[in-house]
């Protein structure tokens, strides 16, 4: 079964990225200096580590935001939840917070989620969008679409970056 995807509607699109207009979105975020135990908190979370002992789908993609020494990683809520009944996580450490709508530069690649494949495309993105006078106004964003068993070249990886589109 197929994963529930972020919304989003392309508003540009050229042979290298696409502007996409995200809608408000919750996610269930941690902060950290280690992703792999970021990773393992969300899990548990929607395996049923919250308030309400509520196990949750999965839904893609996950996101890594690294600012300042420490590594942001996020997984999209199902859109049937709101604010108002989304399970609180059980750890202190793992938030709920609500991501405005907004429009992203995007490029997609596949191959491995490495930091070293991350940055390639990151800085290809971050190139073109200079080129066309597309201004930046977030941090890069890292986004995995796939498990680690998937073959890398079938996987799905995204750089990303809020950008200012009118």
């Amino acid at each position: 079964m197929a994963n529930e995807e972020a919304k989003y509607k392309v508003v540009k699109s050229n042979k290298i990225y696409e502007i996409r207009k995200y809608s408000d979105r919750l996610v269930v975020q941690a902060i950290n200096t280690n992703e792999n135990s970021s990773f393992r908190k969300l899990f548990n979370y929607i395996s049923g580590a919250n308030e309400t002992n509520e196990k949750i789908e999965m839904t893609i993609p996950v996101t890594e935001i690294k600012k300042k020494g420490h590594v942001t990683m996020q997984f999209y809520l199902p859109s049937k939840f709101n604010k108002d009944n989304v399970p609180n996580p059980s750890r202190s450490d793992l938030k709920i917070i609500k991501i405005k709508q907004g429009y992203y530069a995007v490029i997609r690649y596949s191959g491995r989620a490495s930091e070293k494949n991350f940055i390639k495309h990151k800085e290809i993105l971050e190139n073109e969008l200079k080129k066309d006078n597309i201004l930046i106004v977030g941090p890069a964003v890292k986004a995995t679409y796939n498990g680690p068993f998937t073959l890398p070249k079938l996987r799905r990886n995204e750089a990303m970056f809020e950008v200012n589109w009118k």
